[in-house]
């Protein structure tokens, strides 16, 4: 299965596991690796020196393709950004922020550089700053989001039709069908998150992994646009968030209600309550934990079922 993105990344299949908070540790990123497809580390939940040690153990746990995740507001990105160097990281994807800030910088140290966006107008600019290649995201995606809610299913051919470097489709994928039809749009990858936040390497919580498996259409909804657009399931806490708006809120009231590590207590340590449980429209497609390699192998397995069953329909 060769696309512009195999060949940037030279993994085996165009198959992008997320490098989300309080999810994507070296176990995960290691365990989607060794599948054959790229695993990322997501550095926005960790310290700089824990993010070295998970650097470590996933240069041990795997010898293939790896990157690490960061999102560009992190307040130590510069110690980030100098771990990653030193420990050798080849890939790394951007996000929450401008491109042009780190990508010149990376690349002069042979990284390859992908960002992260969810519209037409910030791929372009992607694009401009330098970067290798463009995670396009639709609105249906888990965590932080745009604030244009631009569905993937719109999103994907807008920008194919103006981008000319390699993109990759993220936001509601979790099948192997749904990797085909963004494929079939235009992309050359997928990027893949809430499934494999339901992945036995998964560092969040055994409660938000049997959460999300549990979880029905209409579970999520976008909020939170006055601080950074987030994907939540409806526990008590995000209750708390829109009894604020019925009110009439102001963005002091909502950083107050906010507060701190409500992600980590939510994803990660298992409050159903009073956490953060960010994962995307897709859960409800989600119905099981599988191991990473299991949840790579059924993603292409289905997809070449997919496209037998498209060419005897005459589709393609």
């Amino acid at each position: 299965m060769s696309t512009r993105i195999t060949e940037l990344f030279g993994i085996q299949y165009p198959i992008i596991q997320a490098g989300m908070i309080w999810n994507s540790g070296w176990r995960l990123a290691s365990a989607a690796s060794n599948a054959g497809a790229l695993g990322l580390i997501g550095a926005g939940s960790m310290y700089p020196e824990v993010l070295r040690e998970h650097i470590q153990k996933c240069k041990k746990a795997t010898d293939k393709p790896f990157g690490v995740n960061v999102p560009m507001l992190y307040p130590n990105i510069e110690d980030i950004m100098d771990i990653i160097v030193e420990e050798g990281v080849k890939i790394v994807f951007t996000s929450a922020g401008n491109p042009k800030t780190w990508t010149s910088w990376l690349k002069d140290r042979g990284i390859t550089v992908v960002h992260v966006v969810s519209s037409l107008k910030f791929a372009l600019k992607a694009q401009e700053a330098g970067v290798d290649a463009v995670v396009a995201e639709g609105f249906e995606a888990g965590g932080h989001n745009g604030r244009e809610e631009t569905t993937t299913l719109t999103l994907i051919p807008m920008v194919k039709e103006q981008l000319e470097i390699p993109l990759i489709a993220a936001g509601g994928i979790a099948t192997g069908q749904i990797m085909l039809a963004v494929m079939i749009l235009g992309a050359d990858a997928v990027q893949v998150g809430s499934r494999f936040v339901a992945s036995a390497e998964s560092s969040a919580h055994i409660n938000f992994k049997n959460t999300v498996v549990d979880a029905k259409e209409g579970a999520t909804q976008l909020t939170l646009k006055e601080l950074a657009p987030v994907r939540l399931i409806k526990n008590k806490f995000f209750h708390e968030i829109q009894a604020l708006y019925e009110k009439g809120t102001t963005k002091d009231e909502l950083i107050q209600l906010l507060g701190r590590a409500r992600a980590k207590k939510g994803m990660f340590e298992g409050d159903l309550e009073d956490g953060e449980l960010e994962i995307g429209q897709i859960a409800g497609l989600i119905h099981d934990i599988k191991p990473a390699a299991q949840i790579v192998a059924d993603l292409v397995k289905e997809f070449e079922q997919a496209l037998i069953s498209a060419r005897q329909i005459k589709i393609l």
